[in-house]
């Protein structure tokens, strides 16, 4: 199926919120019981290392690499490149992973999910925006 090349900022968008908003709801929800100062400063370390490390620079590669197609329809997949596709599935299983093999402490849950998940969203966020400043 293809879409106009500025539609996959919004697909793009739709993708890291709902993953996003997963991961945060994940973390928060683990939370509740190891609420501190330490934690939220850690959980702030987090997301900023991912956010400025990762997802802010994610967001930027792939805006410019959707504005720059030649052709307006593309492939709804052209959304990310194979890199990132690969990247988000191994996110994603060790993810999962990660919580049913429970090789993890509950409050390394609730700190690393919760600043992830804000990056991502924070990401989702950002393409959207890109979307309708583009528009």
């Amino acid at each position: 199926m293809k879409v106009k090349k500025h539609t996959l900022l919004l697909i793009a968008s739709f993708i890291w919120l709902i993953a996003g908003f997963n991961v945060l709801r994940i973390g928060i929800v683990t939370y509740k019981d190891y609420i501190s100062i330490f934690n939220i400063v850690l959980s702030l370390a987090v997301f900023s290392m991912f956010w400025f490390m990762v997802f802010s620079k994610l967001v930027f590669k792939h805006t410019k690499r959707i504005n720059n197609f030649t052709e307006d329809l593309q492939f709804f997949l052209n959304v990310f490149d194979k890199k990132s596709f690969i990247i988000m599935a191994c996110m994603i299983t060790f993810g999962i992973l990660i919580r049913i093999l429970h090789l993890a402490p509950d409050v390394f849950i609730a700190v690393f999910y919760s600043g992830l998940g804000s990056a991502l969203f924070l990401a989702g966020l950002l393409f959207g925006y890109n979307y309708f400043k583009t528009k």
